[in-house]
């Protein structure tokens, strides 16, 4: 049984071609791509010459690099083979391995192309090859991991061609787009379809948002541009979904309006610079929504906030949900890290939260997100995380948090609440992953501190017709909420 996997599109050198499939021969009367008797050529005329080829070295010097040669039973004929080949090798240099990708020309004063990171990851050498077969070294000026993006520069008194990016947000589904790139160390190859879906998350990174295409796009077409029919760069080709690695119509592109900041910052400081909140955040499940009084599942869910950090001086909360970023509604939690990173560091965000059953807003000053993690607050941002009060309606069991319990479990100082002693099989705690040693911080964003209250806080939920609590946990010093549904 064959199964689906993402693909990094750069491709390794081999010897074999696949045949590339061929663009459908029709299209709908409406929507038909423009010059409709001469295909796309018009457009692909002008945009072939920005497109370059990226070829990327690793050396290997060390002998351990090898993989693991086969085991022979003792006497095989095949034991001495192998042992006489490796004598050969010995003291014989390693072939560098190469790697194939696409990139474009988006500064052709200042050299500047725009390709993949994991084209260039690691790499001992750059190359950079036109499409009049002239090849270049090409320095590598910055790359970011989180969006799989890297920036070149060459050297050089010819004239290049650059590309401009477009808004990819105007695209709608069913828009033609053309992809141009390397596919299989072919050389520069076009092919067209349309945009698929939108906002896709494969989890690449922390800020998925991929525009999703059936133009196809196969191994080594990675860091190569995707076009509107303006002839302008909507998107950077990254990755495809497929059973065998080669084109099934599902490719992913980088968006514009995501690249083309990061590429910005890149360029002008080396390095990216994101805006940061503070805040460890959650998704808002129907349960969560439930307990906390709202209509529907929406926002993000501060699990934590970094002490002294931004959130915590505009005196943002853990319980908080956040709605909205300088109007900017979170319809979801993977839309607050991509909104807060694109913010000016320094500047003053409005950020709209519900608390305690109603809205209310915060001034939030942004920070920058490279500087706390160099500074290691990311990691600080949470506190340091048999027999006991049995509750039935969730299937936990609760003691108080003594100091034999926080020795035993490893719960430091400043950690309060009571601990989890006992989850009864088949029960919603344990359906919902809680654990012996998780400790209760709250009940329903009320802090509770001996059994008794917990036992308490429940019974008078499920009298009030609650159909869930909503439980704040510290496991290991992560904490996030957690909404149990009342048996």
């Amino acid at each position: 049984m064959k199964t689906l996997r993402f693909f990094m599109l750069s491709s390794i050198v081999c010897a074999s071609l696949l045949a590339l499939p061929l663009m459908p021969s029709t299209a709908l009367a409406k929507g038909l791509p423009p010059a409709q008797h001469g295909g796309f050529a018009d457009i692909v005329e002008d945009l072939i010459p920005a497109v370059v080829n990226i070829s990327s070295t690793h050396n290997f010097d060390q002998a351990q690099d090898y993989p693991e040669l086969p085991q022979f039973p003792e006497g095989s004929p095949f034991q001495d083979f192998f042992e006489e080949f490796m004598e050969r090798r010995q003291g014989m240099p390693f072939e560098p391995q190469a790697s194939l990708g696409s990139g474009f020309v988006i500064d052709a004063e200042n050299g500047y192309i725009i390709t993949n990171n994991h084209v260039v990851r690691d790499a001992d050498e750059v190359r950079v090859t036109f499409h009049d077969d002239e090849t270049l070294t090409a320095e590598v000026i910055g790359t970011d991991e989180k969006t799989d993006l890297a920036v070149l520069k060459v050297e050089t008194d010819k004239e290049l061609t650059q590309v401009e990016f477009g808004e990819s947000s105007v695209l709608r589904v069913g828009d033609w787009v053309v992809a141009i790139g390397n596919p299989f160390g072919l050389g520069g190859t076009v092919t067209a379809g349309i945009i698929s879906a939108r906002q896709r998350d494969i989890n690449a990174g922390p800020y998925d948002d991929f525009l999703q295409t059936d133009a196809s796009i196969n191994r080594g077409n990675s860091g190569g541009p995707m076009f509107d029919m303006h002839g302008k760069v909507i998107g950077i080709n990254t990755a495809i979904f497929s059973p065998s690695g080669g084109s099934v119509g599902i490719g992913f592109a980088i968006p514009s309006e995501l690249a083309a900041p990061v590429i910005e910052q890149i360029i002008k400081f080396g390095r990216t610079r994101r805006g940061w909140l503070g805040v460890r955040i959650q998704s808002v499940t129907d349960e969560i929504a439930e307990s906390l009084g709202l209509d529907s599942p929406h926002g993000a869910l501060v699990a934590s906030v970094t002490p002294e950090g931004p959130a915590e001086v505009a005196q943002l909360k853990a319980g908080d949900i956040i709605m909205e970023v300088n109007d900017q509604p979170i319809d979801e939690m993977r839309a607050l890290p991509r909104i807060v990173a694109g913010l000016p560091i320094g500047s003053t965000a409005k950020v709209k939260y519900w608390r305690e059953g109603k809205m209310d807003i915060a001034d939030v000053k942004i920070g920058e997100l490279e500087k706390a993690e160099e500074e290691g607050l990311l990691t600080a941002g949470s506190e340091i995380g048999d027999g006991g009060l049995k509750i039935d309606n969730v299937g936990v069991s609760v003691k108080e948090l003594t100091k034999s319990l926080r020795d035993e479990f490893g719960i430091g100082p400043s950690v309060n609440g009571v601990i989890i002693s006992n989850i009864q099989p088949r029960s919603e705690a344990a359906r919902k992953g809680l654990s012996i040693g998780d400790v209760i911080v709250e009940i329903n964003q009320q802090e509770v501190s001996d059994p008794q209250e917990v036992a308490d806080i429940i019974k008078n939920a499920a009298g009030n017709g609650r159909p869930s609590v909503l439980l704040l946990i510290n496991r290991e010093g992560e904490v996030r909420f957690l909404a149990l549904k009342l048996q």
